[in-house]
């Protein structure tokens, strides 16, 4: 490999972009070595389709990695919850950072609680709407999308009452001062994933490999590991109502998962702990326990 700059496809949104120059900056910090971003747009950027209608998985991440496939850049790097659990053999996550906050914000002016009944709160998530019409079913939840700015911006024309987005993003681009409230895993469980980054590369770049694999947190890695094998062994996309979220704290992997019905009325929620190092196994095996207790059939609800 030449000690040129090395190249870094990211979707050209300004949360992208700044996730994206996190990395970059990171591994020029570890390494000395400068990394140029190179902007992709991709479909997910450009279509009006809402993302739940879409499957959601993959729909930001095919143009980036077609961009590395052909070798017109190095490496990318996705939000982790936007990444198909199915593994593409032509790719290698190369490295997960270390997680920023895992939850979910309001924003808006007023606290969750505090909202009128028949208010409207904004989101492109089934798993937010679910899991919300649980703790306040007298809402209206309205789907929408575009990105942050957009989203709150429809807050301060008065367009919606609040809206709710992931915290890790809203304080990348500096506007956690818009938020109301966080949420709890136990009130909002989060998308498997979340507040968490992918460093990809292609498989046949043992050597990139090697030179990304210094901005792994096994911790992380492990944690996510196991919550997208829960979502991957129920076969549910990114745009189904399931949130799983796991802790290592360097001994032990604390996962919990749930699958809410699309009405907020019926849950299966289910913990495990187990080695870190058994992480997919983990996930699968709750997932396991899930479905033997109908979380298939809360799914299934949601696609009709």
């Amino acid at each position: 490999m030449t000690s040129g700059a090395l190249r870094l496809g990211t979707r050209r949104s300004l949360m992208a972009t700044t996730q994206s120059q996190m990395v970059a900056d990171a591994y020029t910090r570890l390494t000395g070595r400068a990394v140029e971003l190179v902007g992709v747009t991709t479909f997910g950027d450009v279509t009006k389709t809402h993302l739940a209608q879409l499957g959601g998985t993959g729909v930001f991440v095919t143009a980036l990695r077609d961009k590395l496939a052909e070798g017109e850049v190095d490496f990318a790097v996705h939000s982790l919850k936007d990444l198909p659990t199915t593994q593409d053999p032509r790719f290698t996550l190369a490295a997960i950072p270390a997680r920023h906050d895992h939850r979910d914000a309001l924003v808006g002016p007023h606290k969750f609680a505090d909202l009128a009944p028949g208010a409207r709160v904004g989101t492109g998530s089934p798993r937010r709407v679910a899991m919300l019409s649980a703790l306040r079913p007298d809402l209206e939840y309205v789907p929408i999308r575009g990105n942050a700015d957009t989203r709150i911006g429809k807050v301060t024309s008065g367009e919606l009452d609040a809206v709710v987005l992931a915290s890790a993003g809203l304080t990348r681009i500096g506007r956690e001062a818009d938020i109301a409230q966080i949420f709890e895993v136990e009130e909002l469980l989060p998308a498997p994933g979340q507040g968490a980054l992918a460093v990809e590369c292609r498989s046949d770049r043992t050597d990139l490999i090697e030179l990304l694999s210094v901005l792994d947190d096994p911790r992380t890695r492990s944690a996510v590991t196991a919550e997208r094998a829960v979502l991957s062994a129920l076969e549910a996309g990114c745009s189904a109502p399931v949130g799983a979220f796991a802790v290592d704290d360097g001994h032990t992997l604390n996962l919990t998962a749930v699958v809410v019905s699309i009405d907020g009325r019926e849950a299966v929620r289910k913990s495990a702990a187990g080695s870190p190092s058994e992480a997919v196994n983990l996930g699968r095996r709750l997932a396991a326990e899930m479905i033997a207790e109908g979380a298939d059939r809360l799914m299934g609800e949601q696609s009709h």
